[in-house]
C-alpha cells in the first residue's frame, strides 16, 4: 500500500496519515484541537506531539474551548508542571487566549467552521503534487488565515502553523497522488456554510 512517504516506521503517525491527516473538519471541537495541537507543535516534530496527544485531551478539558477560556494563572500554572504536554509558557497561555477568541468567531458566525472555511471558500483545495519536494509550507490562504487570525488577537498562528492546520484539517488536500488516501480524500465533500 502506498503512502505519502515521509511517514516513518511509527504506528502512532501511520494511524493519523491513514485515518484524519487531510480529511475534512467541519465539527468545532475538533477544528479547535487542531488549533492547539498545530500551536504546540511550533518548532517541534508532529510525532512529538501526536505522541502527547493523549495527555493534552486530559490536560485541555478534552479540547472544550469554553472550558479552556475559563483557564485561570493558577490553571496555567499547573500545566506547566505538567510533564504529559508540552510545558511551554506561553503555548499554554496562547492555548487559553484562542479559546476565548474562538468563543467569539462562534457568537459571530455562529460556528468556528463557518468563519474558518471561508479562507478556502468552503471546500478543500485538491492538489495533485507527485512527492514531497513540491508540497509547500505556505499559500496564499494560510497567509490570508494567518494575518486575518493575528488581527483578531490569536497567537501561534504564523503562516507555516496555518498552513498545516489546513493540511490537518481537510482545507487542502496535499496527500500525493501515489497515496492510497488521495483518491479518498478528493472524493470527499464536506457540507460547511460559509458566510461572506
Amino acid at each position: 500500500m502506498n503512502r505519502c512517504a515521509c511517514l516513518k516506521d511509527s504506528p502512532l503517525e501511520i494511524a493519523y496519515h491513514d485515518n484524519e491527516w487531510g480529511v475534512p473538519v467541519t465539527d468545532d471541537r475538533k477544528l479547535f484541537e487542531f488549533l492547539i495541537l498545530e500551536g504546540a507543535q511550533a518548532g517541534l516534530s508532529w510525532s512529538t506531539v501526536l505522541k502527547k496527544r493523549e495527555n493534552y485531551r486530559q490536560a485541555f478539558a478534552n479540547f472544550d474551548p469554553k472550558r479552556v477560556a475559563q483557564f485561570d494563572d493558577h490553571k496555567q500554572e499547573k500545566l506547566k508542571q505538567n510533564p504529559g504536554i508540552i510545558r511551554n509558557k506561553l503555548k499554554i497561555a496562547s492555548a487559553v487566549t484562542n479559546a476565548r477568541l474562538f468563543l467569539d468567531i462562534q457568537a459571530e458566525y455562529g460556528s468556528f467552521a463557518s468563519y474558518i472555511w471561508q479562507f478556502v471558500e468552503g471546500k478543500p483545495i485538491q492538489n495533485r503534487w507527485e512527492n514531497l519536494e513540491q508540497v509547500p509550507a505556505t499559500s496564499p490562504q494560510s497567509e490570508a488565515m494567518s494575518k486575518e487570525l493575528k488581527k483578531r488577537g490569536f497567537k501561534f498562528v504564523g503562516s507555516t502553523i496555518c498552513y498545516a492546520y489546513m493540511q490537518a484539517t481537510g482545507m487542502v488536500n496535499d496527500h500525493t497522488t501515489n497515496c492510497f488516501r488521495y483518491e479518498k480524500i478528493s472524493a470527499m465533500k464536506p457540507v460547511v456554510n460559509v458566510e461572506h
